[in-house]
């Protein structure tokens, strides 16, 4: 089986390595996109560091952006998912949840937390008119909170002024419901992801639980727009001090969240090299210039329009991994489920880095 391509040859995987290199080592402003593990990442931002490239997620850079600023800019007091379904006795959903999230929700619903009296959690969603909560056990629904067709920012801002006995312009539906769950409960949750829910809004929800915090105790749970994206910022910042949206442009990282969106260069044409490492294969950016494709997916073909194509194996699947898992709030390693021979995005990634010029060692 054909693991490797130039253009649409195919060819050995040293070969192939030994391509991606040289156009590396030719390209002026190169720009990484990466939805991998834990270890197919520090591989990526070590290669990065070399060549100078910016690094941002393959498909949520943005979300996983907004969720980064909530703690880079504004701070938030949250607590661990453990932590939510043993105490956790009043649980609001804020906005749309990833699918990914889906089940532990339901999880909350059907068991019952140690801080509660009435032995049942209640269960209350922040949205517009018309939104429905992630599937519930044992046929519950959530409590809808609701400004009509207002924005989730405008409605969490509502709650705010409610809460402390100020008039809104337009009252939040359910809310004399909420604020006696509110007086009963001993330990409120926010869940919260930054995939649906604008910038703005993720800091008027951390002023609300800031403001409930002043007389009782509330605290929010970030679930992550993408587990991958989650686990990749946090070694980013363990390697080079910021998130993703960081560049090695001046020869050391620069945190930059619109100027490192690798989208937004790709758009404007200020790239002209792309990776792109990702186990799932997804069409290339419409690009304005004549900007060259490095590719690393778990495919049997060559992606189009790519000058190099590397198969990777998937992560959990084909090889053991190290990833971020959302049930825990931290990493966790995981078993091969079908082992195969393809290689892991990282052990790809070294042999790309070992043909690059040997100046700079790769980082741990």
């Amino acid at each position: 089986m054909a693991v490797a391509w130039i253009g649409n040859r195919e060819t050995l995987v040293e070969r192939a390595a030994a391509h991606a290199a040289a156009l590396l080592g030719s390209s002026r402003c190169p720009v990484f996109s990466l939805d991998t593990d834990i270890h197919g990442t520090r591989a990526a931002i070590a290669l990065a560091e070399r060549v100078g490239a910016a690094y941002d997620h393959a498909a949520d850079g943005a979300a996983l952006s907004r969720e980064t600023a909530l703690f880079t800019d504004k701070g938030a007091m949250t607590v661990a998912p453990g932590e939510t379904r043993r105490r956790a006795d009043v649980v609001v959903i804020v906005g749309e949840l990833p699918q990914i999230h889906h089940e532990f929700v339901g999880e909350l619903a059907e068991t019952v937390p140690d801080l509660s009296a009435k032995n049942q959690r209640e269960i209350f969603l922040v949205g517009s008119k018309g939104a429905s909560a992630p599937p519930l056990n044992n046929g519950r629904t959530a409590t809808l909170l609701s400004c009509g067709e207002a924005s989730l920012g405008a409605t969490l801002a509502a709650m705010r002024a409610q809460c402390r006995g100020r008039r809104t312009s337009q009252p939040v539906s359910n809310f004399d419901d909420f604020a006696k769950a509110l007086e009963a409960a001993h330990f409120p949750v926010f869940l919260f992801s930054g995939g649906a829910t604008e910038g703005l809004a993720l800091e008027m929800l951390q002023g609300l639980i800031a403001d409930l915090n002043r007389k009782s105790r509330a605290s929010g749970l970030h679930l992550p727009a993408n587990e991958n994206g989650w686990g990749s910022a946090l070694a980013s910042t363990w390697m080079t001090g910021f998130p993703l949206r960081t560049g090695f442009a001046r020869g050391f990282p620069e945190f930059d969240p619109w100027r490192y969106d690798v989208a937004r260069m790709i758009a404007a044409g200020e790239a002209d090299l792309h990776l792109r490492i990702s186990s799932s294969i997804v069409q290339p950016q419409k690009k304005k210039n004549r900007m060259a494709l490095i590719v690393l997916a778990k495919t049997q073909e060559p992606i189009a329009g790519a000058a190099v194509t590397i198969a990777i194996g998937e992560a959990g699947v084909d090889h053991e991994a190290v990833v971020y898992s959302s049930r825990t709030g931290s990493l966790r390693s995981v078993d091969v489920r079908a082992a195969s021979e393809l290689p892991s995005a990282a052990t790809v990634i070294r042999l790309v880095a070992s043909h690059v010029s040997a100046e700079a060692a790769l980082s741990c």
